[in-house]
């Protein structure tokens, strides 16, 4: 129905950059905050930074500075601009949507299956 697919993931030494995507599509009517979501191995699954539909933004304490979230509505997509990587930043990262299907519906959270970046020191 509704499917989020993340790219951009991969191995990058530490001080290097990355950005990530991740593509909304099928029934959708509107998307509203969309963010972006950590999980290492035996670990919950934190919140790295979040966009509302209007552009508002939120980071974790441990991300200001360093990752930029930002999202393209025409194209239902949102970015993670991550620099100055660090080896604690070793994560799969998810990014999830509050998606609405059809005009008078609720909106639903959904969650992409995830892109690996590995930072080597």
């Amino acid at each position: 129905q509704v499917q989020l697919v993340e790219s951009g993931g991969g191995f990058v030494q530490a001080g290097g950059s990355l950005r990530l995507s991740c593509v909304a599509s099928g029934r959708i009517f509107s998307i509203g905050t969309m963010g972006w979501y950590r999980q290492t191995p035996g670990k919950q699954r934190d919140l790295v930074a979040s966009i509302t539909d209007t552009g508002g933004t939120h980071y974790a304490d441990s991300m200001k500075g360093r990752f930029t979230i930002s999202r393209d509505n025409a194209k239902n997509t949102v970015y993670l601009q991550m620099s100055g990587l660090k080896p604690e930043d070793t994560a799969v990262y998810y990014c999830n949507g509050q998606v609405a299907t059809w005009r008078w519906g609720n909106k639903d959270t959904y969650w992409g299956q995830g892109t690996q970046v590995t930072v080597s020191s």
